[in-house]
């Protein structure tokens, strides 16, 4: 009996695992309120609102955000978008992790990155917050910095001490044009981050 009771446990226990290791968290990070939803600051959001165009889903407001599930290939994937503004998103990152009990190896962050040309793709499994509010949050509140980042280049193309200016700034007419192909990138990265795993996804879309 207590060896049965003891194989059931062991059972459950790995399902459970499993199920843990096909759920990933994917953040978009921006600023909630409609006049930061076309700034480049936002293009975390933008490429959620995108991907859930696409797939035909919708955000529900939930508690520290917005969040849509979207189901593919026997993974879930829940999309977030942080309503607690861009300096506490750790926060609303920490409570869905734990909720959902998604491994920090599952969980995506995207967000704009001066330092890459506009539109420009750098997927990297671990680093510094770069001076980014959004990661400062992320790494004070999970400890660690050993998390996914998918980085969008929006250039650095800014007049000294005006930086804050551009990032909260929308885009150029320009930019405008180009993004709608690098939005299309972007939801392919998010399912691939799922399915093929991080290793494939940087070797197959960094400097994309």
């Amino acid at each position: 009996m207590i060896r049965w009771l003891t194989s059931l446990f062991s059972t459950t226990k790995t399902e459970d695992n499993t199920d843990c290791m096909k759920k990933f968290l994917i953040v978009g990070l921006g600023n909630i309120g409609a006049e930061y939803v076309n700034t480049r600051h936002n293009i975390g959001f933008k490429i959620l609102d995108h991907f859930a165009k696409k797939e035909s889903l919708s955000f529900e407001t939930v508690k520290l955000g917005a969040l849509a599930e979207y189901k593919f290939k026997g993974r879930t994937f829940l999309l977030l978008k942080p309503n607690t503004y861009m300096n506490l998103s750790g926060k609303a990152v920490k409570f869905w992790m734990d909720k959902e009990n998604i491994p920090l190896e599952n969980v995506l962050v995207i967000t704009d990155d001066l330092n890459l040309s506009f539109g420009a793709i750098r997927i990297k499994p671990k680093g510094s917050d770069g001076g980014h509010n959004g990661l400062k949050s992320i790494h004070q509140t999970l400890n660690t910095t050993e998390y996914t980042r998918f980085r969008f280049g929006i250039s650095d193309e800014f007049k000294k001490g005006k930086q804050v200016d551009y990032v909260l700034g929308d885009w150029d007419e320009e930019e405008k044009a180009k993004l709608p192909e690098r939005l299309e990138l972007a939801s392919e990265i998010i399912k691939s981050f799922g399915t093929a795993g991080l290793e494939n996804t940087m070797t197959t879309y960094n400097g994309k």
